[in-house]
């Protein structure tokens, strides 16, 4: 059983997510009918993660397995890349170690979350940030994201109605920087739970831009999602790296 590790960036905007969905158009679905189209033959996809429609990668990882004809490494993405839409490519490829597995193996995800934070749409990043009028105060906002960092319960930061019960993560490292009109969070945990970032992000930037709301200790010990800000669209949310 031959595997092969595939790096993959993609636009979400087009996509009802990464895995497969009777009917909708889903990344994992494209992947695999590429590279199928690319090895002759019927091939496995495993993700690392399950990211929501809309949602963007930068550094999704995936395992491509199977009885697979053998192909020169340094030239899989461009063939793999010749069968996929324009808004996926593979950005990297590698052998597989026997055991590995894209998800189990990881040890934690980075992810990052775009701001526009002008009251002008920008058309050129419409559909990669979310466009938040109010001035955001970046200082602030960075203070803010430090109280998240440490290995807390974040059930309040958990989109209501999930059924996951173990809700305790790590949070390794939380930031907010300005760049221009810009406001980028770059997070990163060991595990997050549905929704977690956006609720993050948008609770942080409500309170950074006056809003006035519980303190984020208060929100985390109070494990309740009405405490916490307003769920950040899609849009915004970048799978950045998966650490192994």
């Amino acid at each position: 059983m031959q595997g092969y590790i595939l790096k993959i960036a993609y636009k979400g905007t087009n996509y009802c997510g990464w895995q497969v969905q009777p009917g909708k158009p889903t990344v994992q679905a494209a992947v695999q009918a590429a590279c199928e189209a690319t090895f002759g033959a019927a091939v496995s996809v495993t993700g690392c993660s399950r990211t929501d429609a809309g949602v963007h990668a930068r550094g999704f990882t995936a395992l491509v397995s199977g009885d697979l004809p053998e192909i020169p490494i340094n030239s899989l993405p461009l063939a793999i890349n010749s069968h996929l839409p324009d808004d996926i490519a593979v950005t990297n490829a590698e052998v597989a170690k026997e055991g590995f597995h894209p998800r189990y193996s990881a040890l934690g995800k980075e992810y990052v979350y775009t701001i526009h934070n002008s009251r002008l749409r920008d058309p050129f990043s419409e559909e990669y940030s979310w466009l938040f009028p109010k001035h955001i105060d970046e200082v602030k906002a960075n203070e803010i994201c430090k109280a998240f960092v440490g290995k807390k319960d974040f059930r309040a930061f958990m989109a209501a109605g999930s059924k996951i019960t173990d809700t305790v993560r790590e949070i390794k490292y939380f930031k907010a920087e300005r760049i221009g009109d810009d406001i980028i969070f770059t997070v990163a945990a060991d595990g997050f739970l549905y929704n977690m970032v956006r609720i993050m992000v948008g609770t942080v930037a409500e309170i950074a831009s006056g809003k006035e709301l519980m303190d984020i200790e208060s929100i985390i010990s109070s494990l309740d999602r009405s405490n916490a800000g307003i769920t950040a669209p899609a849009k915004g949310l970048y799978l950045n790296k998966v650490f192994y």
